[in-house]
């Protein structure tokens, strides 16, 4: 696979250290200053400051969008258009209709987009999910889930507080992680309701976001995302029949990754009780390339894709008050 990546931030060198070894071809950014910081861990990489340029390779078979979120569509679009792969950052648009364009362009040039919803790809994540499977809790019932942090001196100021470059506040940047990961164990959701409020941070989008979520079988996701955490916080749960898993932290700031197992024992009372670490560096990005150039070798439909970032923008819209 030649690999180019566009927009050359933080996620852009994460991405590029999660390629295997001689995959990256190229680099595009607006800034030659960052383009070459993140080129210089990688010889021999061709650098760009015109992305357009860049995507007309005809050596490149994917493409990496990590920009901010007004770029995330238009650059997918023109890559799609050209007939290239694509693994473009969450939340892959602003709002759910700059996805229409390309969801057509995807089926029309017979190319695969996915969306880089990398929590899926945390082992936490990857172990419950299995769990979940085996049938040994039996079903879902609920979830709950908390995302939060503390900001930082002038975050007010940053781009995600520009609704304009953002498309929205904390329902924009970790609410969708929420959203799609309750999708991802909970199915569609046909009830949403939500509220969202600026408490503390001085700008025009949310600084909170609070979401209630239904499907058909009447099972509910209960979440909030916050940057007035003050400490930076992940708490997922999923309570089922028979138990509830809890998986605690992402790693770094937010604590080391943990998966806990309350298994409800036949006399009920105190549950049994297993915990599983994760203490080593994040490892989901390299998971979720890899996942990804396997879905494309064996013709498989990448997870999550379009229609999942499509899905959770759509929840987000909602809730700041679209109609129908």
């Amino acid at each position: 696979m030649h690999v180019g990546i566009v927009g050359c931030g933080l996620i852009g060198q994460k991405r590029a250290d999660s390629l295997p070894p001689g995959y990256l071809r190229a680099v595009a950014d607006i800034s030659k200053e960052r383009a070459d910081y993140l080129a210089r861990k990688f010889p021999g990489v061709d650098i760009y400051t015109d992305w357009q340029e860049m995507i007309a390779r005809d050596d490149l078979d994917l493409i990496i969008v990590s920009t901010t979120n007004n770029w995330l569509a238009p650059i997918t679009l023109a890559a799609v258009t050209a007939g290239k792969h694509v693994l473009v950052e969450k939340p892959a648009a602003r709002h759910f209709s700059e996805l229409d364009p390309v969801i057509e362009a995807v089926e029309k040039h017979r190319v695969n987009v996915m969306v880089g919803y990398n929590l899926r790809c945390h082992p936490a994540f990857a172990k419950a999910k299995e769990i979940i499977r085996s049938g040994v809790l039996g079903p879902l019932l609920y979830i709950r889930g908390r995302y939060g942090h503390g900001g930082r001196p002038g975050y007010e100021k940053e781009w995600r507080a520009d609704p304009e470059i953002s498309g929205g506040g904390e329902l924009l940047d970790q609410g969708v992680h929420l959203i799609d990961l309750s999708r991802w164990f909970l199915g569609d959701f046909t009830r949403v309701n939500g509220h969202t409020h600026t408490y503390y941070w001085k700008m025009p989008v949310e600084d909170n976001g609070f979401i209630y979520l239904e499907n058909d079988a009447g099972q509910v996701a209960w979440l909030q995302v916050s940057c007035t955490e003050w400490k930076n916080l992940f708490s997922y749960e999923i309570f089922c029949e028979k138990g509830k898993l809890q998986v605690d932290g992402i790693g770094g700031s937010y604590g080391t990754e943990r998966l806990t197992l309350y298994q409800m024992l036949p006399q009920m009372g105190p549950p049994e009780t297993t915990i599983w670490e994760y203490p080593f560096p994040d490892t989901s990005w390299k998971t979720e390339f890899e996942e990804f150039e396997q879905a494309l070798r064996t013709h498989a439909f990448p997870s999550p894709g379009l229609c999942d970032a499509r899905a959770a923008l759509k929840i987000v819209a909602t809730i700041y008050g679209e109609k129908e």
